[in-house]
């Protein structure tokens, strides 16, 4: 005699039944996994944001108040004096424009130098491009104080003391800018360039019209990084520049600063004044970093 097993009937209702238990468990667990990590994240958050924020309010402070006890978040009597003080008394028009001439032309040159530089560290095999690259590593760990002296030196005799061309050819290479375009061009397959070539596209064409475009993400966030750090430094124009119609507005700000006294009050104004362009710098240009596909263009 022989016995067939037949499949047994699936009760549709009991099989919601099970995965809707199943989602409801997944999900609680990952809820539970998430909640130590974004209790983290705020924390960490407000760690950062509790210092700034004390700093931009105790600047709508008056002056008598900043070191009154007890302490205090939040103004009682708010006021923009410091402001007004802080732009009365510096040049702070002129320190902008010179200041904005100096970033945006120096972030120009620093993304259209490192993405040619990093370019052909990566996609070009040679033995003095990688003594080059390790030559551009080394740089990194020397502090900047100890590279001031030469770099002077170097500036000076090439008849750019006190211009603002001084303060814009040591940035022209960085770093930071070689490595990451050279670590991003690497993930770039050989097949689409050597696929280029084939199709008679010369050496130029494929890094501005493939290359290029591909390290847009890159691109953008350097030129991010190279304002900020252009916008905010101070003790290579100080030593570079004396004449006050050159000065950026770090300098500036340093010119607030009293030889006897401190009116932080207006010291603090005149460092939310610099702080404005950057934030507005960083507002436009993060979406277009978060928002670009680095792997655009590419195929596994």
């Amino acid at each position: 005699m022989t016995t067939t097993d037949m499949p047994r009937k699936v009760d549709a209702a009991s099989v919601r039944a099970v995965s809707r238990k199943r989602s409801r468990g997944g999900s609680g667990g990952g809820l539970r996994r998430a909640v130590p990590a974004t209790t983290l994240l705020w924390v960490l958050a407000a760690l950062y944001a509790v210092p700034v924020l004390w700093f931009v309010l105790s600047s709508f402070k008056p002056a008598g108040d900043l070191f009154s006890l007890p302490l205090t978040l939040f103004p009682h009597d708010p006021t923009v004096s410091g402001y007004k003080t802080a732009w009365d008394s510096a040049n702070f028009s002129q320190y902008f424009i010179n200041t904005a001439i100096v970033c945006v032309i120096a972030t120009i040159l620093t993304v259209g130098v490192s993405c040619c530089t990093g370019y052909a560290l990566a996609k070009y095999d040679n033995k003095w491009l990688k003594a080059f690259f390790i030559g551009i590593l080394a740089t990194t760990m020397l502090p900047g104080e100890v590279m001031l002296a030469p770099l002077f030196l170097v500036v000076r005799d090439l008849g750019f003391y006190n211009s603002l061309a001084g303060i814009i050819l040591p940035a022209l290479l960085t770093a930071t800018g070689c490595f990451m375009f050279r670590q991003f061009f690497l993930t770039v397959p050989d097949e689409l360039i050597e696929a280029a070539r084939i199709d008679g596209a010369r050496e130029l064409s494929i890094f501005l019209r493939i290359m290029v475009p591909l390290s847009r993400p890159i691109m953008l966030t350097l030129a991010i990084l190279s304002f900020q750090w252009r916008w905010n430094d101070y003790i290579w124009p100080l030593l570079m520049l004396n004449d006050p119609e050159k000065f950026t507005v770090q300098i500036g700000i340093q010119s607030l600063v009293g030889a006897q006294n401190i009116n932080w009050s207006v010291l603090l104004g005149g460092s939310v004044i610099s702080m404005i362009p950057l934030i507005i710098v960083f507002l436009v240009f993060q979406k277009y970093v978060m928002n670009a596909d680095i792997n655009a263009g590419l195929k596994d």
